[in-house]
C-alpha cells in the first residue's frame, strides 16, 4: 500500500515553449493546501492548456512516483519539487511504471483506474529547460501513469493508495510506453489490455495487420 505525498494543481503559465495555440500551459503544478476533488473529466481547479493531448476521461489524473523523481534529481543535479513533472498526484510506495493497465486504486474518497503512460512533449522539455529531455525521458522509460476516475471524490496529501483490483493480462504502463516509443514489436501484446484507450489499441491493431517481414 502506497500513499499520496502531494496533490498538485496546474497554474496558468504563459511561455514561448507552451504548446497551446495561445501560448499557455498548465504543466507548472503546485501542491494544494487541502483536499482536491477528482472528477471524471479532470481535477477541479487544474488548468490544462492542450486539451487535444491532456485531460478528458482517459487522462483525468496524472500520477508520478516520488522515487522516479528522485532519480531525475540525481541525474540533472537539481531539486524537483512535487508537481514538477506536471503530475496531479505525487505518489510514494507504488510501482507506477509496473502498474497494470486497468488496475484500480482506492485513493481518499476516489476510485481511480490506470489507463496509459504519459508521452513526453516539447512543452515538458521547455518547462524544464532541457532541450534533449524527450530523448532522455524516453530512454529512462519511467513515464508516470494517467488515470480514469471511476468514482469521484476528494483526495489529500497523506491519503493511502490501495490497489483494489489488478487485471490478469499483465500489460503494464512501462510496457505500453516502450511499445509506443522504442519497441513497436510489443504493440500486438497491448491488445490484451481491454481498458487501454482506443487510439493506442488502434495503433496495435495496425501493427498486427502489417505483412510479416
Amino acid at each position: 500500500m502506497g500513499k499520496v505525498t502531494s496533490v498538485n494543481i496546474g497554474t496558468v503559465t504563459q511561455a514561448a515553449w507552451a504548446g497551446d495555440a495561445s501560448g499557455r500551459s498548465g504543466i507548472d503544478k503546485r501542491p494544494a493546501d487541502g483536499p482536491v476533488l477528482l472528477r471524471t473529466d479532470g481535477v477541479v481547479g487544474d488548468f490544462i492548456g492542450e486539451r487535444a493531448h491532456h485531460g478528458g476521461p482517459d487522462k483525468a489524473v496524472y500520477a508520478y512516483a516520488a522515487e522516479d523523481a528522485a532519480w531525475w534529481e540525481t541525474d540533472l543535479g537539481r531539486v524537483i519539487r512535487p508537481g514538477g513533472f506536471g503530475e496531479n498526484l505525487t505518489t510514494y510506495g507504488v510501482d507506477v511504471t509496473g502498474a497494470v493497465i486497468g488496475e484500480q486504486w482506492a485513493v481518499g474518497e476516489a476510485l481511480l483506474q490506470v489507463t496509459t503512460p504519459r508521452t513526453p512533449c516539447t512543452t515538458f522539455a521547455g518547462f524544464w529547460g532541457v532541450p534533449d529531455l524527450i530523448k532522455r525521458f524516453t530512454v529512462r522509460a519511467t513515464p508516470g501513469a494517467y488515470l480514469r476516475v471511476l468514482r469521484e471524490g476528494a483526495v489529500s496529501a497523506g491519503d493511502q493508495i490501495e490497489i483494489v483490483y489488478r487485471p490478469t493480462h499483465g500489460v503494464t504502463v512501462g510496457e505500453v510506453f516502450r511499445a509506443t516509443s522504442l519497441e513497436p514489436a510489443l504493440l500486438p501484446r497491448l491488445l490484451e489490455a481491454d481498458d487501454l484507450p482506443e487510439p493506442i489499441r488502434e495503433k496495435a491493431r495496425r501493427r498486427l495487420s502489417e505483412p510479416a517481414g
